[in-house]
């Protein structure tokens, strides 16, 4: 059985991490794109090589003349679409090496800032040189460059000290299980309850219903045309736009079929009605003529 994840973090990080088991594996693309939320804590006065607590200590600078007021103003600054130099010690590639290997062979890569979204910053506790923040933000985000970037926009310096994601997309923390509880579920034959259904772990993306005789072309790959569409099915916001989005297709019995690409897709918020610009292009299939769905039960297969 294939497994694999969506997403990473850090070794001393903790949280929340997709796992994928089986045909899961083949959406992986759709779920990292997932936004994330992480309790930090930011500790100035001390820049690290890492950008993080397991680095060395560069360089020290006295904290205690920074207020709460000027804490809270320089994260603000920090919220909305920003500019990150990715670190040094990341797995982001330059010329095909991960920039980890470079700098752990003692080499400084030159890296181009990339665009990211903070969607909120909220300022938990102020407890010097501690900062806890709880951050919303787009993937990609570093962490560890935010919390070094808010030290050094306060002129004193920081690192992250602790990390936890507390959600990605739709899962948090709470529906979680460590490995040991995997392990002991799996040793009773109850793991299978945990898991997310595939049409569950898709639930962001919008998704049309098509009848009998559409889905049995699906399920070999034939597109679909909007006239073939029998209802639509918003996801948690209303979809539109020009582009190409990606989109569930489902029988009328509410079974996962397949994932499309359709374009120009609008979708009025809680109407259940929708209009797509041209043809449905299936671009992966889930199920095979006859099957009884039980391939797209779980998330993770059994």
């Amino acid at each position: 059985m294939k497994v694999g994840h969506a997403g990473t973090l850090d070794p001393a990080a903790t949280g929340v991490l997709p796992v994928l088991l089986g045909k899961a594996t083949r959406v992986a693309e759709y779920l990292v794109n997932w936004d994330k939320q992480y309790r930090a804590v930011l500790r100035l006065g001390e820049t690290t090589d890492t950008q993080d607590a397991t680095g060395t200590v560069l360089r020290r600078a006295p904290v205690a003349q920074v207020t709460e007021a000027e804490v809270r103003e320089a994260v603000a600054r920090f919220v909305g679409r920003i500019r990150q130099v990715p670190p040094m010690y990341s797995a982001v590639k330059v010329a095909g090496v991960p920039l980890y290997k470079a700098a752990r062979a003692g080499r400084n890569v030159e890296r181009h800032a990339r665009e990211v979204t903070v969607a909120r910053i909220d300022v938990l506790a102020v407890d010097l040189p501690d900062v806890t923040l709880r951050v919303t933000c787009s993937k990609g985000t570093y962490i560890r460059t935010l919390c070094a970037d808010i030290g050094e926009a306060l002129g004193v310096g920081g690192h992250l000290l602790t990390l936890d994601r507390e959600r990605t997309g739709p899962l948090t923390v709470e529906q979680a299980l460590t490995v040991e509880e995997v392990e002991s579920r799996l040793a009773r034959g109850t793991l299978g309850e945990s898991l997310l259904t595939l049409d569950a772990a898709l639930a962001e993306l919008p998704a049309c219903t098509v009848g009998p005789d559409t889905a049995r072309r699906v399920v070999h790959g034939a597109p679909v045309s909007p006239r073939d569409v029998t209802g639509w099915e918003p996801c948690g916001a209303e979809a539109s736009g020009s582009g190409d989005r990606a989109i569930r297709i489902k029988d009328q019995g509410g079974r996962l079929l397949a994932i499309g690409t359709v374009r120009g897709l609008a979708i009025g918020q809680g109407e259940g009605q929708g209009r797509a610009e041209g043809s449905i292009a299936v671009t992966k299939v889930f199920v095979s003529e006859g099957s009884d769905g039980r391939e797209v039960r779980n998330l993770i297969e059994e």
